[in-house]
């Protein structure tokens, strides 16, 4: 609970493609139900169909998706194009992983949210996401 009243913030948290190692995410998941978050996390080997098919069926505000294996620069806009054809669009797709400075503001200047490496506090994707959601997804 977050104590304040304020409504949940849902979030799915996936893996896509064929990264096997989910250690952060479930780092993550852990920190961010903490925050008070609502999480689904879909566990490994998730297509970009299955996490948007996901996000619709549990009506989330945000989409976080951890990439390790190098395939960002595929997965993200996949995903993303997904999102818009389902008309997801007012929900926040972002996540983090071994990803190049450069890639990040490639696929930020596409859409994508804020991205983030590894070494990054937990607390800056938690405060990115509950302002985010505070600006884009109000009650």
């Amino acid at each position: 609970m977050t104590g304040t009243g304020e409504r949940k913030i849902r979030i799915i948290l996936a893996k896509p493609g064929l990264d096997g190692h989910d250690r952060g995410a479930k780092v993550l998941a852990s920190a961010f139900r903490d925050a008070g978050f609502e999480v689904i996390y879909t566990g490994l080997r998730q297509t970009p169909e299955m996490i948007v098919q996901a996000a619709l069926q549990e009506d989330v505000d945000v989409i976080a998706v951890s990439i390790l294996s190098g395939s960002h620069m595929t997965q993200f806009p996949k995903v993303l194009e997904l999102m818009r054809e389902k008309g997801l669009d007012d929900v926040l797709l972002t996540g983090g992983g071994i990803i190049p400075e450069e890639d990040m503001n490639s696929l930020e200047e596409i859409g994508v949210g804020k991205l983030f490496g590894p070494g990054t506090s937990t607390r800056e994707p938690i405060e990115y996401i509950k302002k985010w959601v505070a600006e884009n997804r109000p009650e």
